[in-house]
């Protein structure tokens, strides 16, 4: 994923060698140096991993942080230049006052304003994450406030491995957020996440994800123990994964082996088949979803400008605008269009009744979305008005306050094999069919054409599109990727419709609000 934070860029750029080893980043505030130093000094220096390393430094602040780390390692400490050439075993510092972004296998030094410094750690972890992938290891150490948790969450989600500082940690806000997100692979002490480290450094599979294509050598597709995972998971969860695209499952089942110290597919296959929980574990990190409120603000802008009055002008007295958002993650995207909608008839003195669906595969970010409860860091791209007016501050944090929450409604939900809402005006499924294979994705276009009103609207990711549906949606704003449906018919039947539900009808009054363990469709 791109960082959605905002920064000030500039040329400056260091090449990254793409594809050739892991490149550890760490991440420290108050009490971090102490730590940084413990581990490098029980860090062997032929690991083959680079580091980098980001603290938190006032930005008119001048560093002394190579001298002081070049004692307590034989590995070169540096500062990242202009142009550097980023190599494995080796130290780099980035500048006191810069941050770094990485791009299309380069490094960026951006001016740290004042503002930044507090999130520089996030912008490090989702940039890395984005260019490298599972190349990535993150290790936030000792530190205040909650930095490095929406980047810890983005290295996961790409099938990287993360490490927090336990309670030596001098300062734990930093190590503690992480944690209690659930980001967190390892939680060991500076000296055992040193060795955990040199463990890894020698793994098979480490070697191997550093070289292009490395999911593709290291598990072929027609895998016997791969389809038998895959076979375990749709038994313990009726989720197919295997209408996803397997460079993905394959990056987070590697992830999981590394965890456990497995070398060989069908050790991993048979600890599944023994130890049920992991199971559960492995199915929740294939739904692990990066996401944030306004993701991108411009495509929020012109929904509220344009796309979502001209939704509402056209509702005459008494009908309500329905809205669906399959894969809704814990909520964010959920939570930033209820508020659009309810500044739009704010200001325009109407009233209409707003359904927004909200549904996604996962349970655990389906509770999370209900309750409403987000950090301030979560909040980093919502306005500090939007804050005041739409949230409530409480003992979890910022919660999404009764006016939203009442607009929405969540359940758990598979688009591939649930019967989908109906009678919609837009639909909004972004980022889920870059993982979906081809027949999987006409399967999930197909619903949507039927779930849709004649006149309804679909919007996809930026990277995403629906060429092999163009009979059924044609482009309405090609910036945004919104599509408007097409009259089409003889294709309005709902494709591959279970049985049990074919006689079945729904009434809007039976869907409770906060229904935490059923899902009722109409």
């Amino acid at each position: 994923m791109k960082a959605n934070l905002t920064t000030t860029k500039s040329p400056a750029k260091a090449i990254v060698k793409e594809n050739t080893f892991p490149v550890v980043a760490i991440g420290a505030s108050a009490g971090g140096l102490e730590a940084m130093m413990e581990l490098l000094k029980h860090l062997p220096a032929d690991t083959g991993m680079a580091f980098i390393y980001v603290q938190h430094l006032s930005p008119d602040h001048k560093s002394m942080l190579t001298e002081i780390l070049s004692k307590k390692t034989t590995m070169t400490v540096q500062v990242i230049d202009d142009m550097d050439l980023i190599q494995p075993n080796n130290v780099f510092v980035i500048p006191y006052n810069k941050g770094i972004e990485v791009t299309d296998g380069h490094i960026k030094l951006i001016p740290r304003s004042k503002s930044s410094t507090a999130i520089s750690i996030d912008i490090l972890f989702s940039s890395l994450a984005e260019a490298q992938k599972e190349r990535v290891i993150g290790i936030i150490l000792s530190g205040s406030a909650s930095d490095g948790t929406i980047g810890m969450k983005a290295i996961k989600h790409e099938g990287g491995l993360t490490f927090a500082q336990d309670d030596s940690a001098k300062f734990t806000s930093m190590p503690h957020s992480a944690i209690a997100a659930g980001t967190a692979d390892f939680i060991l002490s500076p000296k055992d996440i040193a060795l955990e480290l040199s463990r890894l450094s020698k793994h098979p599979l480490i070697k191997a994800i550093g070289v292009k294509n490395g999911e593709e050598d290291l598990i072929e597709n027609s895998n016997p123990d791969l389809k038998i995972i895959l076979n375990l998971l749709h038994k313990a969860t009726s989720v197919d994964f295997s209408v996803y695209k397997m460079n993905t499952i394959k990056r987070r089942i590697i992830r999981r082996m590394l965890l456990y110290k497995i070398t060989q597919l069908n050790e991993y296959a048979n600890l599944l088949s023994q130890k049920k929980e992991e199971i559960d574990i492995l199915y929740q990190d294939l739904l692990i979803n990066v996401t944030s409120f306004f993701r991108d603000p411009e495509t929020y802008k012109y929904l509220k400008e344009n796309l979502f009055p001209k939704l509402l002008k056209r509702k005459n007295t008494g009908e309500s605008l329905r809205i669906w958002i399959p894969a809704c993650a814990t909520g964010e995207e959920v939570y930033s269009m209820a508020m659009i909608l309810l500044e739009i008839q704010e200001s325009k003195g109407t009233n209409i009744p707003v359904h927004i669906f909200a549904t996604d595969l996962s349970e655990q970010a389906i509770s999370k979305a209900r309750l409403g409860n987000y950090t301030e860091q979560d909040l980093e791209n919502v306005s500090p008005k939007r804050i005041k007016r739409f949230f409530t501050k409480g003992a979890r944090g910022l919660q999404v306050n009764k006016a939203l929450r009442d607009m929405c409604v969540f359940a758990t939900h598979n688009i591939l094999r649930d019967p989908p809402f109906s009678r919609l005006d837009f639909l909004s499924c972004c980022n889920l069919f870059i993982y979906l294979d081809n027949p999987a994705q006409k399967k999930a276009v197909n619903t949507f054409h039927y779930a849709l009103n004649e006149d309804g609207f679909l919007m996809l990711g930026k990277s995403e599109s629906i060429s092999h549906s163009a009979n059924l949606f044609a482009d309405f704003n090609k910036n945004y990727k919104i599509f408007s449906r097409k009259i089409n018919l003889g294709t309005r039947l709902l494709p591959a419709l279970l049985p049990r539900y074919a006689q079945q009808s729904f009434s809007e009054n039976n869907i409770p609000l906060m229904n935490k363990n059923k899902t009722n469709y109409f």
